[in-house]
């Protein structure tokens, strides 16, 4: 009776350690492969949402970038100039402010006098215009009036809308003339991040919410606002009556929460604009789920396989206690057993890895949806190829089978013709596709040497097909005279001669000879190239402005163009002038001989 009780006892114990290093051996896998999945979700989320973040940012730099220089360009504007230093309301300038940010998409466009008063304004003829406005009391005028030009965004005075005042200050002789202001909205830039089904946002730097994919966000802080800086925001009205409520989130890197109070990784970037900044909040939930499935899955099979080594172990214990016959039942049953295990950790393995190849479908259907959205944003550019690429595919299928008829008729020699022609036609098309990539790329390149033969070929591709479909006679130079090196870059310099070649062809597409001369010849040490139309030339009142910008004879044109190009020809240390000539307009380029 006493060996029973001890027995049990000892059984009991044995049982009660087992259970405790079973919950030792489950706890440190459920804890340490835990923090490893959780960690490495985390940082997958983190990583998707920096590339996010970047993408957004690049989107709103390139929306700031087109308007900064509308300013600058006015402040030269002799209009604008002579409507301040008069104080007196010019229609005609309001008018060419209208179609000014029409035709850039700016919401209002406005200039103030010295003392802040609206004298002319794009929205001079609707209800809400600006004209006779005093708008001394904001930063924009306050701030620009002492440094020159300021950034400042608030809420519309007379509009009630928000957006950023680019404003810039005026002078002339060292005295102040006035003020130019150009306000910019941001109203396309947020419907594209909405786009994005995450919390994308900019905040100032108070923390106010100034552009956010969720509408509920804007005009609410991250952190708290003092008593004093709310009193400052108030006396600048830069938010108006607005009573910038603390936003329902909590940024704290990869402990943030968003408004619902799913678990969110946040990204910030610097927007560049004095202490705003880009936030990008992206959920952890979904990724968090998938780390707890995976984490549940690697426990069970921990917890199973140590179950099986103890029952081995236990059984092991057991066959030495009985005699050979019960020794090698007990073999069968623990091999029995065995192998039910073996087999439930193999379902589970198994299960683990289909829910890994399944999430390994995910990611590859996701990257290659935004590989197709990628191809899909070429389009344009391959659309543009598609005419000058058509001649040389049908002229190789001609050859490809003439090829055919004379290798038929055992006629190689003229067969090995006909296949070389499709070589070099298959160059042709590789060198159409190398220049257009060529002249689509970003960046302003070096200065050097440029074959000029090579600078008319880019041009001849880029603008001789629409030449020929307008029916326009279009000289281009050739050989020895087309063959000379000047200083200069070529993207840039074709650009000069495509801007040229394409305001000539406007000129004369309506008239029934229509012709484009370009000739070149030398001066000195200098490369002259002459671009004559047969048009209707240059209205003289405009002649003499003809460079400056805004001054254009197009209805429809900014007349920045020929600015841009004079500019570009200065750089190269050339010039670019308008020639007085007895038909049509007459334009001379003179670069640099190497």
């Amino acid at each position: 009776m006493r060996r029973t009780r001890s027995s049990l006892v000892t059984t009991a114990l044995a049982v009660l350690m087992a259970f405790a290093a079973l919950g030792v051996i489950v706890s440190v896998v459920a804890s340490v492969y835990g923090r490893r999945t959780v960690a490495d979700a985390t940082a997958a989320v983190r990583l998707r949402a920096m590339q996010q973040t970047r993408s957004n940012l690049r989107l709103l730099e390139a929306e700031l970038q087109t308007y900064r220089l509308l300013p600058v360009m006015l402040g030269e504007y002799t209009d604008v100039r002579a409507a301040l230093a008069s104080g007196t309301v010019d229609p005609a300038l309001n008018a060419k402010l209208a179609l000014l940010a029409a035709r850039t998409g700016a919401p209002v466009i406005y200039a103030l006098d010295t003392q802040g008063m609206t004298i002319a304004a794009s929205n001079a003829d609707r209800p809400d215009s600006f004209l006779g406005h005093d708008y001394r009391y904001r930063d924009y005028f306050t701030k620009v009036m002492a440094s020159g030009a300021t950034e400042f965004f608030a809420l519309g005075s007379v509009s009630g809308r928000p957006g950023l005042y680019l404003s810039r200050r005026i002078d002339r002789a060292g005295r102040p003339l006035g003020v130019v202001v150009v306000k910019v909205e941001f109203d396309r830039i947020a419907q594209a991040w909405i786009q994005d089904h995450m919390a994308t946002f900019v905040v100032d730097a108070d923390g106010v919410i100034l552009i956010s994919s969720d509408p509920r966000l804007e005009f609410h802080t991250t952190r708290a606002l003092s008593p004093a800086r709310r009193r400052t925001l108030a006396q600048t009205r830069q938010f108006g009556t607005l009573p910038l409520l603390r936003a329902p989130l909590t940024l704290a890197d990869d402990r943030s929460r968003l408004g619902d109070g799913t678990p969110a990784v946040t990204v910030s970037l610097p927007v560049p604009i004095a202490g705003w900044h880009l936030v990008h909040m992206e959920p952890l939930d979904a990724a968090l789920r998938s780390a707890a499935v995976r984490t549940r899955s690697a426990t069970t099979i921990a917890a199973l396989a140590t179950i099986a080594a103890m029952l081995g172990a236990w059984w092991l214990h057991q066959r030495r206690k009985r005699n050979a016959g019960a020794r090698a039942e007990l073999e069968a049953e623990v091999a029995r057993r065995t192998a039910e295990l073996s087999a439930t950790a193999d379902r589970l393995q198994i299960e683990v890895e289909q829910r890994e190849a399944a999430d390994q479908r995910f990611r590859q259907a996701r990257e290659e949806l935004a590989h197709a959205n990628r191809v899909g944003s070429i389009g344009t550019i391959t659309a543009s190829v598609a005419h000058e690429i058509n001649q040389p595919v049908a002229a190789i299928r001609t050859f490809a089978d003439n090829a055919a008829a004379f290798l038929a008729r055992d006629e190689p020699a003229r067969a090995a013709t006909n296949l070389q022609a499709i070589v070099e036609l298959t160059s042709r098309i590789g060198t159409i596709t190398a220049g257009l990539r060529r002249y689509a790329r970003r960046g302003a390149g070096s200065i050097g040497p440029v074959a000029l033969d090579a600078a008319i070929d880019g041009v001849r591709l880029l603008i001789g097909d629409r030449f020929r479909a307008k029916g326009v006679t279009l000289d281009l130079p050739s050989g020895p005279e087309a063959r000379l090196t000047v200083i200069a870059g070529r993207v840039r310099l074709e650009q000069v001669l495509v801007n040229l070649l394409q305001n000539a062809l406007d000129a004369v597409a309506e008239r029934p000879d229509a012709r484009v001369d370009v000739t070149v010849g030398r001066k000195g040490r200098d490369v002259v190239l002459t671009v004559a139309d047969n048009g209707p030339g240059i209205d003289p009142g405009i002649a003499d402005d003809l460079f400056t910008p805004f001054a254009t004879s197009k209805t429809d044109g900014l007349g920045l163009g020929l600015g841009i190009a004079r500019d570009i020809m200065t750089e190269f240390g050339g010039t670019l002038d308008l020639v007085p000539a007895p038909r049509g307009a007459v334009f001379r380029m003179i670069l640099v001989k190497a």
